[in-house]
């Protein structure tokens, strides 16, 4: 990852705040990380000095040349009403078709699609632009209710805070789960959201309860991988079963049971990309008892099985069990 570069496009009218989260996860340095970095490049669609919001200007060292030859290029946001440049349109073409990846931050989406690179795919948008996109870009499949989507060379995020869990799933294919969870660790954020979470809360769950079921929520991911029954995880969080079932679907877009699996998938990733563990040893690990109950899960959760998962992302030699 050394000689990684990642630009960002910057343009007339840019979005400060989803800039400043590209910033964040891929311009700073960071000598936490026992590991090179990315190089990173501000690139600039536009000439001289850019607005952005918030009464700030921006001047870029960097322009198309730059992001024709990037490894990644970070998309944050682009005016919906204004029809982006043929010139800037051919650049991303041309950079995806000598194997960089492209990356959206909400209306980012709609430069990207404006290329027709996105045809034929899935891609998130935040909820409120949802309909706009499909209209423009009918050959595009629209899901407004994820926090991103990963295609492989073209990854969408949701919302503006939704970029950052995007940033964070891209910093975990590149240098695994304990470098991403640093990184996480330094911008305050919790842990991991896997893309397919609901990107709102459809009704906020009530002032006089937020904190303590927040509380209950923490407590629960620490021992999610040992036994939990939703009347265990109600009486955390002092409500009837049914009261927590309905609160936790409502904040959080699953049931209860489906969350503490993928917690505990998130679990079983991190021990098949740190060590060198058994598949048996694993599913015990994780919470899921049976290499066949990991297995199932795993697989419908992150499409893949165990054993490819760490032949992808394992930093270790060996698996220690050539049935995973």
């Amino acid at each position: 990852m050394k000689d990684h570069l990642v630009a960002a496009l910057v343009y007339d009218g840019l979005y400060t705040f989803e800039f400043g989260c590209v910033t964040e996860v891929f311009g700073l340095h960071r000598p936490e990380v026992p590991a090179p970095w990315y190089d990173f490049a501000v690139c600039a669609v536009d000439s001289g000095p850019l607005r952005a919001a918030g009464g700030v200007r921006i001047e870029a060292s960097h322009g198309l040349e730059t992001l024709a030859r990037a490894g990644t290029i970070l998309l944050p946001g682009w005016p919906r009403d204004r029809e982006p440049p043929e010139t800037l349109l051919e650049t991303l073409r041309h950079a995806h078709g000598r194997g960089a990846r492209i990356a959206s931050i909400c209306s980012g989406v709609f430069l990207l699609a404006a290329t027709g690179l996105l045809d034929g795919r899935r891609a998130a948008c935040h909820w409120m632009h949802a309909e706009s996109l499909k209209a423009r870009f009918p050959a595009v499949q629209v899901e407004p209710d994820v926090l991103y989507i990963d295609e492989g060379s073209f990854i969408t995020s949701a919302g503006s805070a939704a970029g950052l869990d995007m940033m964070l799933h891209l910093v975990r294919r590149d240098h695994g789960a304990r470098i991403c969870n640093m990184v996480a660790r330094r911008l305050v954020l919790p842990p991991h959201r896997e893309g397919g979470q609901a990107q709102f809360v459809r009704r906020p769950v009530p002032v006089r309860g937020a904190t303590r079921f927040a509380a209950a929520l923490d407590g629960l991911r620490a021992e999610v991988t040992q036994p939990l029954t939703v009347e265990a995880m109600a009486a955390r969080a002092a409500m009837s079963p049914r009261t927590f079932h309905r609160r936790f679907r409502e904040a959080m877009g699953m049931t209860p049971q489906e969350w503490v699996i993928r917690e505990r998938v998130e679990v079983a990733k991190d021990l098949l990309e740190e060590v060198a563990l058994p598949i048996a040893v694993v599913a015990e690990r994780a919470g899921f008892g049976a290499p066949e109950t990991l297995r199932l899960h795993f697989k419908r959760i992150t499409g893949q099985t165990p054993a490819a998962y760490r032949r992808l992302f394992g930093g270790h030699e060996g698996t220690g069990d050539a049935s995973a």
